[in-house]
């Protein structure tokens, strides 16, 4: 028997493990799926929980009802792995395989930028990243009656890059909708040149913050926080006061990855961009927020990248070359507030392009396009995450982008 190990039971180990336990000889293979707890949170729905959209028991599950009763879950942690031995040491045994799948995603760690976490962590500054960050968000943004409220980037990357300006858009419905838009003045300070990283993209959503009046303190590289001052202040001395801040912190991939010499400083897995094979070892694979790629760490290229690796990995089984190839595709719907969203669309090397998606002149989403048929297809999502995409049933959406629909 040989033995399949997946480090992660988040959306991509998740789907991988499905996936995996429907393609691979169930008597020549077993797989094993490694998590330190059974939460399960669909993250998408983490940016409407501090305006009251959702409540945290409505996107958090158990993990093993999402797992294939053909797939081995082990609860518990990791304390690193041996490339070499070909084994994965837990806290009490250690787990030998012949093939390991990353998936160990990333997280925040706000304790790593000076003063964030210290004076005013969770009464004037909270990250809405995690379910306890984004519920105390909530009841401090309810009796939230005026003043500066600043939203900033500490570093890059992150998980879902739009959710920055998503935020900053629904928080200008909630306090339009409340009658205190005119006693909140709404800032976005960020490491990046502009609202986004994609030039088009970035010049439509930087004229949509314009419009309604939220400022952007672009290439803004976050050194410290003065909680007791509420201040912080960039590597070239700038600084911003605020009210309120609203965090998101520096993100990093798993220690023990790091400590265990598969990851680079930050913990992300140094991985080849087209196969999703590890760059150092070829019978590991990465996929999702674990690896290094320049493209975006978003449940969509989790999906897509899930679908090439599920072929390149049994190609691997099989003693053949890879062949399927990520073009770094991802989409994501934009919530721009009042019931309405846009839509992107892009990969590696094509930018967000206006259009129709799924079907070319059809749609029936917009591509970079506000509409309120964005809007409920971002609603309608969540279904489809927990019904579709985790048990890594087919979806009729290509993991290669397409440029059908789209136009320059």
């Amino acid at each position: 028997m040989k033995e399949l190990v997946i480090l992660g039971a988040g959306t991509a180990g998740t789907m991988m493990a499905n996936k995996l336990a429907r393609s691979l000889d169930a008597s020549a293979w077993r797989i094993t799926i490694v998590d330190r707890n059974d939460d399960h949170v669909y993250q998408p729905g983490l940016l409407f929980v501090p305006f009251g959209g959702y409540q945290p028991g409505q996107i958090v599950r158990s993990r093993r009802t999402y797992l294939s009763p053909a797939v081995h879950y082990l609860q518990t942690g990791f304390v690193g792995v041996d490339a070499k031995a070909q084994r994965v040491q837990l806290p009490e045994c250690v787990l030998p395989y012949d093939v390991l799948v990353i998936a160990t995603g990333c997280e925040i760690a706000p304790e790593q930028t000076p003063g964030l976490t210290g004076d005013g962590w969770g009464t004037d500054a909270f990250d809405f990243y995690t379910l306890e960050g984004a519920s105390a968000l909530q009841r401090r943004l309810s009796a939230f009656e005026g003043g500066r409220l600043v939203v900033n980037v500490a570093e890059m990357p992150i998980k879902c890059p739009v959710a920055p300006l998503e935020f900053l858009f629904l928080a200008d419905a909630y306090f339009t909708k409340r009658g205190r838009r005119g006693d909140v003045k709404l800032v976005f300070a960020t490491p990046l040149e502009g609202a986004f990283t994609k030039p088009k993209a970035s010049a439509l959503l930087g004229g949509l913050l314009d419009s309604k009046g939220i400022e952007v303190i672009p290439e803004f590289a976050l050194e410290a926080v003065d909680g007791k001052a509420r201040r912080i202040t960039s590597y070239d001395g700038r600084s911003q006061d605020y009210d309120l801040l609203v965090s998101v912190p520096r993100h990093v991939g798993s220690k023990a990855i790091t400590e265990s010499g598969l990851g680079d400083d930050s913990g992300f897995v140094p991985t080849d961009r087209q196969t999703l094979q590890s760059t150092e070892h070829s019978n590991i694979f990465v996929l999702g927020d674990a690896t290094n790629l320049p493209s975006s760490k978003a449940g969509s290229v989790a999906h897509f990248q899930a679908d090439v690796l599920t072929a390149n990995l049994l190609d691997y089984v099989d003693g053949r070359p890879a062949s399927e190839h990520f073009d770094g595709h991802s989409n994501c719907f934009i919530e721009t507030g009042f019931d309405k969203a846009m839509l992107i669309d892009f990969n590696y090397d094509t930018e967000p392009l206006p259009g129709r998606f799924p079907l070319p002149g059809v749609g029936p989403f917009t591509l970079l396009e506000e509409s309120r048929m964005n809007h409920w297809g971002k609603l309608a999502f969540k279904w489809i995450y927990w019904n579709e995409l985790l048990p890594g049933h087919e979806l009729p959406i290509e993991h290669r982008m397409s440029m059908a629909g789209k136009w320059s």
